[in-house]
């Protein structure tokens, strides 16, 4: 039996939205500012990510592959990817992958991504922010906000 820190993360999301629109959304500084990040300034193969709760971290873009893939090392080191497949009615199914997250961080990472995933999908399919953009009620805090 392998150990569950070798196992990575996986999640899988259908959106009804064309990969072009979901991979705009991940890539783009304006995009993740929907649903993923307060703010995120992309310089020199490089994202850097703000938080409500006053975090901030330099994340490693690896590649781009509009509009199949989107691989970065994330927080922690980890390495996560996106992949984007269109349907056969002009939405996207997403697979994410995220690997070598700590065992120690495991679980809270695994809950944090489905987070970012149903902000993307709100975002994405309707246009909404499911956020509450208030660092006094963060997932420090024990708020599900991304």
């Amino acid at each position: 039996m392998s150990d569950p820190a070798d196992r990575p993360i996986r999640w899988r999301l259908h959106l009804s939205s064309a990969p072009a629109k979901v991979f705009d959304l991940l890539t783009t500084d304006a995009g993740r500012r929907r649903f993923w990040a307060e703010a995120t300034r992309t310089a020199d193969g490089h994202i850097t990510f703000a938080f409500p709760n006053g975090v901030h971290w330099r994340s490693q873009v690896l590649t781009l592959d509009p509009p199949r893939r989107f691989p970065l090392i994330y927080s922690g080191g980890s390495t996560v990817t996106f992949d984007l497949a269109p349907d056969e009615h002009g939405g996207t199914d997403l697979t994410l992958t995220d690997e070598s997250v700590p065992i120690a961080h495991r679980a809270e990472v695994q809950a944090g991504w489905v987070s970012v995933l149903l902000a993307l999908k709100a975002a994405a399919d309707f246009g909404v922010d499911l956020r509450n953009h208030d660092p006094h009620r963060t997932w420090d805090q024990g708020f599900v906000d991304n």
